[in-house]
């Protein structure tokens, strides 16, 4: 009889223990590009806890689509990021700023004597790598600058 009760009491324990409710929200804030080539920016909400992804589909591998993620894991490195570009923004071509999960690279591409197209390039450390427009990394900037 002690043992029915004891189990009565612990089915449910256990029972409870093996099944998990979280509650996962997934709002995309920026999405720069869609498409053949996109880069999104978004926010994951998982109980407490906030993570700022970037998706963008790696440029290694033309042929084949292959998405890479940046987890950004709250909104302090997400400022370093914005961070990095707007000091890239006022430095010259070639130069780079590195983090422990990625690196942003910043060159200028001549069409012509007068003119100049500025590109970033963003790399993993598996060696994942997209680019971006200058257009593009104002819209970046502007945003994670009004949060």
């Amino acid at each position: 009889m002690k043992k029915l009760i004891l189990l009565a009491f612990l089915i449910p324990c256990i029972a409870k223990a093996q099944f998990k409710l979280s509650n996962t929200s997934n709002v995309t804030l920026l999405e720069l590009r869609s498409g053949e080539w996109p880069f999104t920016l978004s926010r994951t909400i998982k109980d407490k806890d906030t993570v700022y992804l970037i998706l963008f589909r790696d440029r290694q591998y033309p042929k084949q689509t292959n998405m890479s993620t940046l987890k950004l894991g709250n909104k302090d490195q997400l400022r370093y990021f914005q961070q990095g570009l707007s000091a890239l923004k006022e430095l010259g071509t070639g130069e780079t700023a590195e983090y422990k999960d990625y690196k942003i690279k910043r060159m200028d591409v001549k069409q012509d004597v007068k003119t100049a197209d500025v590109w970033y390039t963003l790399t993993l450390p598996q060696g994942d790598v997209t680019d971006l427009k200058q257009a593009e990394v104002d819209k970046i900037i502007a945003y994670v600058k009004a949060m």
